[in-house]
């Protein structure tokens, strides 16, 4: 039972009131800062009130930026890394806690120490491998010696020339080396772990099959879940930079926040931090609007985890 004591109240609002004051005090001078003109946000000291400058600061970034093609880039590349991480780590998930084979455990410890590897130590071989996709398939055929063989069958046709798969700038590029996910993995488990093993046994009383049981059964069960990891996932997708940045060298391919950072200011040019802090709002719009859409989902998922 929770004490009902004024001051403990009191002090849990304030130390709530602090860290409100700790995340939008920035955000707040950063929306005064999109709302003034060059010589305005030049000025000393900083002007605390915004003024009337906004939607035409944020006009100018998003055409100078061009990022209605980013905004587009940003979209499909999120909801690919959603729903890729969300499939795997559902059916990863699934297989190790109701299927009974050799190396189970082992395969699961395997698949949870891959979280000591995130994307950004292992940049270097990531890159590699989706910049020349089909070179395991070409070392194979080189291996087994199919390439002489069809070399021999076709006339001295090389298959060589035919196993070249590039994926830089590219959506399956940017999209599939991120969609494995430990975490999601892990969680998706444990919560499977607490569903009752009656169901699963009246399923197969029923004559249920593993799919059927895993639709019918287990999505239902876990959709609180879903909803969660989603808006993680999601917040995860939209805000990635280093994988980005690396592995797209047209700017057609580029996401929305690439394309922030080519309006900060740089010393040679206008201190137009303006126009910069405008298009930091919009380019964080997606974001809150899915957490404050989907905050009752994400909130019974916390729950229903903890349970």
């Amino acid at each position: 039972m929770v004490e009902n004591n004024p001051r403990l109240r009191l002090f849990c609002h304030v130390v709530l009131i602090l860290g409100a004051a700790m995340v939008c005090v920035p955000l707040y001078f950063a929306f005064v800062a999109g709302s003034l003109t060059l010589q305005e946000v030049q000025q000393t000291p900083f002007p605390m009130l915004p003024k009337g400058n906004f939607i035409e600061n944020a006009t100018t970034a998003w055409n100078q930026g061009d990022f209605g093609r980013l905004f587009l880039n940003s979209v499909i590349v999120t909801l690919g890394i959603v729903i890729g991480k969300l499939s795997i780590s559902l059916i990863a998930a699934y297989a190790v806690t109701y299927f009974r084979f050799p190396f189970r455990m082992t395969a699961f410890w395997l698949i949870f120490i891959s979280l000591m590897l995130p994307v950004e130590v292992r940049i270097i071989p990531t890159y590699e491998a989706v910049a020349d996709a089909a070179g395991p398939l070409r070392q194979l055929v080189e291996v087994t010696g199919l390439g002489t063989l069809i070399e021999w069958i076709t006339g001295g046709y090389r298959i060589e020339t035919a196993l070249q798969w590039n994926m830089v700038n590219t959506y399956p590029g940017l999209i599939l080396p991120l969609i494995a996910s430990a975490t999601a993995t892990f969680l998706f488990r444990q919560f499977f772990l607490t569903i009752p093993d009656e169901l699963c046994e009246a399923a197969q009383l029923d004559g249920a099959g593993p799919l059927k049981f895993f639709w019918d059964v287990v999505l239902p069960l876990s959709r609180a879940n879903i909803a969660a990891l989603s808006i993680i996932l999601f917040l995860y997708g939209w805000n990635q930079y280093l994988w980005p940045l690396l592995f797209t060298t047209d700017k057609e391919m580029q996401t929305a926040v690439l394309g922030l950072k080519a309006l900060v200011p740089h010393a040679d040019t206008e201190p137009a931090w303006n126009v910069a802090m405008s298009a930091a709002f919009f380019v964080m719009l997606p974001p809150a609007v899915v957490i404050i859409v989907m905050q009752r989902w994400f909130t019974r998922g916390l729950v229903d985890a903890g349970k």
